[in-house]
């Protein structure tokens, strides 16, 4: 959990109310923006994975790619604009982070940054919402799932429901205001060849309020090939074994 980010308190509040804006846009003009593919730099829809789902989750979403190239939703009005400022400083935010954590695991600060092309990395805006379930013990916002990336940093609503997996029990995740819950993604897993855990959470649902969240993903270049760090596999005590394969991130999103 970040606190003293630097990211005004206000401009957490027009990110959220701009999303639920959308959110309340009229079903037609929703599918304005609804998307076919995963790269598709717009896309909208409810449930999870619906060309496999026999099920549908309890959620609505809207996904955006936000850097290299910015791109957002023409409506509502205003939108852009603060989603545009809000990617920016969360997009610091992350950049410091990945900072430390490389320099935890005795890698150069500016590792990323070199070898997958940050400057040109994916940055995905994420945002659901979980509207007021009638039956919360029938249904689930999201299924367990791990995120891909690097890091992904969320803010919601105040109203809770985010579980993370922790010794094989679900654990309730407590909601705290003017702060970012920070989670590792897979591929930063796959860089420090497993120094670093992508956590498994999921989405509750709930009879008292409707439920909204905003997740940030980063991560690095789509033609960035990420493996275990060379430097991380070779010690005095003796060489490593990788415990993953090098895949381009491009392939990983589509597979």
């Amino acid at each position: 959990m970040v606190i003293n980010h630097g990211v005004p308190q206000k401009l957490l509040s027009s990110i959220l109310d701009g999303c639920k804006g959308f959110f309340d846009l009229a079903e037609e003009e929703k599918q304005e923006f609804k998307g076919k593919q995963v790269l598709d730099p717009i896309r909208s829809g409810t449930s999870f994975n619906v060309s496999v789902e026999k099920v549908f989750y309890w959620r609505d979403f809207l996904k955006v790619f936000v850097h290299p190239v910015f791109y957002s939703p023409t409506k509502p009005a205003g939108l852009s604009e603060i989603s545009l400022e809000y990617s920016q400083r969360v997009r610091e935010i992350a950049r410091g982070l990945l900072t430390g954590i490389l320099e935890s695991l005795g890698l150069e600060g500016s590792y990323i940054e070199k070898s997958m092309a940050l400057e040109r990395g994916k940055q995905i805006f994420i945002t659901n919402l979980y509207p007021t379930c009638p039956q919360p013990e029938l249904a689930m916002g999201m299924p367990p799932h791990s995120d891909h990336g690097l890091l992904t940093l969320l803010i919601q609503n105040g109203i809770g429901g985010l579980q993370i997996q922790h010794k094989g029990k679900w654990v309730n995740v407590g909601t705290h205001s003017n702060s970012f819950l920070v989670n590792t993604g897979d591929h930063l897993e796959i860089l420090s060849n497993g120094r670093y855990k992508s956590v498994l959470h999921r989405a509750m649902v709930n009879s008292k309020g409707t439920r909204m969240s905003i997740a940030m993903a980063h991560g690095p270049s789509l033609d960035s090939v990420v493996s275990p760090a060379p430097e991380l596999l070779v010690s005095s005590e003796g060489d490593e074994p990788a415990a993953y394969i090098g895949m381009k991130y491009k392939d990983y999103l589509e597979l």
